[in-house]
Order: structure tokens, then sequence, then C-alpha cells
């Protein structure tokens, strides 16, 4: 999609953040059609680049279709071209340790009487209240949320396996920006928009409060809960793999039976429904475990799929590259690794009158547009050339 098509095209978006959390409410905006300006330190910009182990991909895959602006916030020159940017801006997101915005002369009451009608988007560990000043991590509300509690067996937390409260706050703030936009429109006004961590990961624990609350009775971990459903678990197959398999409904029994050819099951009345197979428990789930375990996965996947019901094979990260739907939909993107060689990486899962939001610039180098977005400022080339040699900028 082109850019002037694009819903935010003409909104300017300034972003200080790191990580994951902020980044990703960037990345919404940006795919969205905002210019967005990564605020990067000078002179060696966000160190989220420098990321090794689980942060390795952070920045390239949370920083495309952004520029990169690299200037001193803690000089008078550097705070001068923020401030000079501040005036032009529609939206500022920032996702720094509580207390860190206001030091650097850029707290929202400050930005505020800059510009009235800007959007200043904070992103924090934890929304006002008695834990506000502490810093937080999504390993950190995962554990204090119960994320962790229900996601590893019983007795043994674990953290989900990527950034799920940083990706969703991200998220939710992008989505707060919108509505704030929105109501921009009718009042000419900016205003504050907060999302916290521990607020987010609180909000995907609901269903599980829910439960608790409906049900008067401790929620259990997931690898430990008695499912709604009598097959709706991990199988091992003969080629030493393993398949998930969910027949959620009687139809999918009957459908399951008649493409595994098991007339036996089938014509069995004692497993006719959903709760008389949860009965049968100890006897079905056996049987088809040794059932599956004479099978190759392609032969089970296979016969899944003509039946027309729920199923997947166990993937790995890596296996999505190669996924034909993924590729054949459109998802994919190429996108530029540091060290200059490229890969495929996901798009936002959302279609626009059926077009993707697409990739327009790669994800920017340290700088990459100061010294452009100075020269819009009226900044001459010599100007720009004694901020660099004096450290304010990198360009």
């Amino acid at each position: 999609m082109e850019n002037q098509q694009l819903p935010l095209n003409g909104i300017r978006v300034l972003e200080f953040t790191h990580a994951v959390m902020g980044p990703t409410c960037g990345l919404v905006l940006a795919d969205l059609g905002a210019e967005v300006i990564k605020i990067e330190p000078a002179p060696g910009g966000d160190p989220t680049r420098k990321l090794l182990g689980f942060g390795t991909g952070f920045f390239t895959f949370f920083n495309r279709n952004k520029k990169s602006l690299a200037v001193n916030a803690k000089t008078n020159a550097g705070r001068k071209i923020i401030d000079e940017l501040l005036k032009t801006a529609d939206v500022l997101i920032e996702n720094f340790a509580p207390g860190t915005m206001e030091r650097l002369g850029f707290g929202s009451d400050k930005v505020a009487e800059i510009n009235p009608k800007l959007i200043y988007c904070s992103l924090k560990g934890f929304m006002p209240g008695p834990y506000d000043t502490r810093v937080a991590l999504d390993e950190v509300v995962q554990m204090m949320s119960g994320l962790a509690y229900m996601t590893g067996p019983p007795g043994r937390p674990l953290r989900a396996g990527a950034s799920i409260v940083d990706i969703m706050g991200g998220t939710f703030g992008a989505l707060g920006v919108l509505v704030a936009l929105r109501e921009r429109d009718k009042t000419g006004k900016g205003q504050l928009v907060q999302n916290g961590l521990f607020e987010t990961a609180a909000f995907i624990m609901g269903q599980h409060m829910a439960y608790s609350a409906i049900s008067q009775e401790p929620v259990l971990p997931m690898p430990g809960r008695v499912s709604a459903w009598a097959v709706y678990r991990v199988f091992e197959t003969k080629d030493e793999d393993s398949i998930f398999v969910g027949i959620t409904s009687d139809k999918h029994w009957g459908r399951f039976c008649d493409s595994f050819e098991r007339e036996d099951l089938r014509n069995d009345e004692t497993l006719a429904t959903n709760n008389q197979r949860i009965v049968a428990h100890d006897r079905l789930l056996p049987d088809l475990e040794k059932m599956f375990r004479k099978m190759n996965k392609d032969d089970i996947l296979e016969r899944c799929a003509q039946a027309g019901i729920p199923f997947a094979p166990i993937a790995h990260p890596e296996d999505l590259f190669e996924d034909p739907h993924l590729k054949k939909g459109g998802s994919l993107v190429s996108t530029n690794l540091p060290d200059g060689s490229t890969s495929f990486l996901p798009l936002m899962p959302l279609m626009l009158d059926r077009k993707w939001m697409g990739l327009r610039t790669q994800p920017p180098t340290v700088g990459e547009t100061t010294q452009s977005l100075l020269a819009e400022m009226g900044y001459s080339k010599d100007d720009i050339d004694e901020l660099q040699q004096a450290g304010y900028i990198s360009v």
C-alpha cells in the first residue's frame, strides 16, 4: 500500500523508546503510515541494537518503517533540536524508566506546554498506584500476574516463549494513541495516554480470574488443567515427531473416526458425546496414543485436514520462514539484518481493504535520517557539521 494511502499518513510521531514495548507501539503506528522518528542517543544509538542472546532480533524486527534521529538529549543543543521537533509532532511515545523523561526535560506536563495538541503516550512497568516507581520487565510481570504460574507445570512457573506482555502493552498503547487522535479531532487538544506492563498482564489473566470468581476454586496451571474437551493434546508419532489434535465437537469426533478408519470408536455408544469421552478418558487416550505412534506425522496431518478438525504440527520459530501459508499469503517481507544479509520477517497481522500494510523502509542505521530532518528544520550544512563535530548528533 502506498504511503499516501495509509490511514496515518501525515501523522508525525517522536519515539523515545528501547527494547520491545515502546518500539512495538511505534511499529504499529509506522506500519499504519505515520512518520515515526526514533530519537536515539548520540553517538551509539539505541542500546537495543547491540543486545545479544534472546534480544538479538529486537531492533531488527520492531523498527522497520521508521526514521532515526541520533541526538544527545542531555545537552542544550540536543534539547533545542527536540524542542523544535516537538512543535511539529502529533504524538510522543516513551517507555523509559520512571522519571527519565522528566530528568531530560520532556515529561508530559513540560511537553504539553510546548505543544498542547500533542498526544503523549507513556508506557511503563506499572500504571499509577503503589508500584508505579518500580522498574518492570516482561518476565517480572509474567511472574507477578500469574501468567508464568499458568504456563508451567504445577509448581514450576515458566515465562511464555515470547515477549507477549511487552508486545500487547505496546499495541494497547497504539490503540490509545488512535483514540486520543480521534478525540483531538473533536477537541483540538492532546492528552496523556498510559499503559502498564503489569496491568496488561492482569488483563491477559482476566479469563482465569473470572473462572476463579465463578468456580470459587483455585485455578490450575494449563499443563495440569482438566480440559473441556476429551481429545485436546499433543501426541507422539512413529517418526519421533509430535502433533497436536483437538476434537471440540461431536461432529469433529465422527469425522475423526471416519478419516482414521476407526469405525469401532464411532460405533461405541459410550463414546458418542464429549462428556462420555471425558468419562472414558483413561481407556480412550491410551488407545489413541497407540494408534498415533504407529503412524507417520504427514499421514496424521493429511487425515486431520481431511476430517476438518483442529490440528497442528509442533513448529519451531525457524519453521515459519518456509511456512507455505505465510509465504503465499504475503505476510512475510524481506528485511535487512545487521550483518548486511536479509531474511523474511512477519508483517503486522492486519489487512485493510484486503491489503497488507507492507514494508516501506528498512530498520534504520544509527542517525540515518538525522541530516535530512535537521535540514528540513532549517539547519544549514555548516550547522549540522558543527553539531556532529561537537558530538551533539550522529549522522
